[in-house]
């Protein structure tokens, strides 16, 4: 026969281990649902990526004119001009008699004439015409590098010398090409054409929005 002592001993460690069972079974699902509540601290460890960072897209300017394939290549060689236009063609002659005359055509042109993009935009200049353009920066609007051309104005220092020029021959666009121009600083920027130089455009660089 056991003592009392035994007795009393035996059914309180029984008592114990039906309460330890017992906190078990009622932390366990507190635990487990804040776990579910809170991934973030079940699973410390894992790295949550950046959203990636889109680059800017560029923003596209059209050069474009209507010379006459005939007379052009008669005159500079043949497929000067390439001109795809439907029935608007201005011959060579014309087009020297009217820039000489301060008139000169207004087929010869890029769109927009005014631009305003964000900082970091690139552009990209599509030569959509028939003939080669330029598409130079210039401190101040003035005449090409074809004196013809340029009805009574002084031609630019961008354009002087003309393709022999290697910063004019870096802004050259052949037909049916492109020129992209980025890194432009803030402010204001004039771009002609320093065969063409009635072709002219401005390009206002903004900051963009500040986040909030």
């Amino acid at each position: 026969m056991k003592s009392s002592y035994e007795v009393n001993s035996t059914a309180g460690k029984g008592n114990l281990h039906g309460l330890l069972a017992l906190a078990g079974l009622l932390i366990c699902p507190v635990i487990g649902a804040a776990q579910a509540a809170h991934p973030a601290h079940a699973a410390s460890h894992e790295e949550v990526a950046p959203p990636p960072v889109l680059a800017p897209v560029p923003v596209q300017i059209v050069a474009l004119d209507e010379c006459e394939p005939k007379s052009f290549n008669d005159a500079l060689g043949a497929d000067f001009c390439k001109n795809v236009t439907l029935g608007a063609f201005t011959p060579l002659d014309k087009l020297f008699k009217q820039a000489s005359d301060g008139t000169p055509d207004p087929g010869w042109d890029f769109e927009p004439d005014t631009l305003r993009i964000r900082r970091g935009t690139p552009i990209v200049v599509v030569d959509q015409g028939g003939e080669p353009h330029t598409f130079t920066e210039v401190k101040q609007f003035g005449g090409g590098f074809i004196e013809g051309l340029n009805h009574g104005e002084q031609t630019v220092p961008e354009c002087d010398g003309g393709f022999k020029n290697v910063d004019v021959a870096r802004t050259r666009i052949l037909q049916g090409s492109q020129l992209q121009v980025s890194g432009l600083t803030l402010g204001q920027h004039n771009f002609q054409c320093c065969i063409h130089p009635w072709m002219r455009m401005t390009v206002e660089v903004q900051d963009p929005p500040k986040q909030k």
